[in-house]
Formats: structure tokens, sequence, C-alpha cells
């Protein structure tokens, strides 16, 4: 199956968390799915602002490196987010903190994730844990 979202997104989502390279194909499609549902009580035009946002990070990982994003170390792949979540420009630093938002989102919102941390919170509240 397919991802939904434009090419470079996993291997910017590994970038983020580190962890997520370990994920199969049911892992991302859960990451995907949480991120999706989150992004369907958006308006259409932040959901294609967000897909320009990922394909421009890719295209400037090929201006920058000559390489795809995917291609590139992730000491390359680190400083090309870091130089764009402090950039001038306001717009394109709120789209990556938005971007990295969603992303742990959709990483750590998986209940695997929460088992792997130790999370263990309860609609109960402190009770629960007594």
């Amino acid at each position: 199956m397919r991802s939904a979202f434009p090419g470079p997104f996993r291997s910017i989502a590994i970038t983020v968390v580190p962890e997520a390279a370990r994920l199969d194909e049911a892992g991302w499609t859960e990451v995907e799915a949480i991120i999706g549902r989150a992004l369907d009580a958006r308006p259409p035009v932040v959901r294609r602002q967000l897909g320009m946002l990922i394909r421009m990070i890719g295209l400037l990982a090929l201006l920058r490196y000559g390489r795809r994003f995917a291609s590139l170390d992730a000491a390359r792949r680190t400083a090309l987010l870091t130089r764009l979540q402090d950039a001038r420009l306001l717009l394109l630093r709120r789209g990556v903190w938005g971007l990295r938002t969603l992303i742990f989102m959709g990483y750590y919102a998986r209940p695997a994730a929460a088992a792997e941390i130790g999370y263990r919170a309860d609609p109960r509240g402190w009770e629960a844990r007594q």
C-alpha cells in the first residue's frame, strides 16, 4: 500500500523521531492515519500547505546537496530541518514546527509507543494507578 503522504515524509519523520525507523508498514499506516485524522479537522488549504512544505523540503535537499532528502545522512537531514525551523521567514518556521508536532503526535499517540515509553495514563486519573 502506498502512503498518501508526499515522498520525503517518512524520512522527515525518521529525522524528527529516529525510533520511527523501526516501524513496519502497519506502524507507518497507523502513524499516517493518526496524522490524517488530525488533518481532517483542518481546512483543505492547511493540508495543501503541509504537502507543499514536505515537497519543498525534498526539493531543497536536491538543490543544496544534489540528493533526495531520504538519501542524505542523518546529520545533513537534521541540518536542513534545523535551518528551516530557524529561518527568518515566520511562515516557514511555523510550518516546520507544525510538521514536527504532527510527527510527534502520529508516532507517540500509537498504543505501541505509549507502551515502549511506559506511558500508562488512564481516564480515571491517579485513582487508577493506586
